[in-house]
């Protein structure tokens, strides 16, 4: 070859711009997203015992404060009755005026078991978002919790 050292910092620029995000956080809100106003209500209106699926947030820990982002966002899904969750009906939205749906920025990180997005990209702030869930016969189940995310 007549300039091998242009080939191969050709070679290395391919190489790097094929490579898969490895480090990278994928976006859960938007800055723009967060900027939007609050909303005034949930709107979950809670009833008595029921027999639909349990939602379980386990990372960030409720209650935890200035988490930093990115964020690992885990959340467990308790199937009742020896009912499966019906993946397909899981719908995740941020509360704020209009509502938000994040659930495609989770679709891949979710199971019948749950949602594990290891690194979930949120501005600092206090984020309010609602899970719901049905299960195969039906049953539905809602849940709301909060990402206070530090600077």
């Amino acid at each position: 070859m007549r300039y091998p050292v242009i080939t191969m910092l050709f070679g290395a620029l391919v190489f790097a711009a094929t490579l898969p995000r490895i480090a990278a956080a994928d976006m859960l809100i938007s800055e723009a997203e967060a900027k939007l106003p609050q909303a005034a209500d949930s709107g979950i209106a809670t009833r008595g015992i029921t027999r639909g699926p349990g939602i379980e947030v386990l990372s960030p820990a409720q209650g935890a404060e200035n988490v930093k982002s990115p964020l690992a966002l885990k959340v467990k899904f308790v199937a009742r009755n020896n009912v499966a969750i019906d993946p397909a009906s899981v719908k995740l939205t941020y509360i704020r005026t209009p509502a938000v749906d994040l659930t495609e920025r989770v679709k891949p990180f979710l199971t019948k078991d749950g949602i594990d997005m290891a690194k979930a990209d949120v501005p600092p702030g206090k984020h309010l978002l609602r899970i719901d869930v049905k299960d195969a016969d039906g049953r539905t189940a809602s849940s709301t919790f909060t990402l206070s995310v530090g600077q």
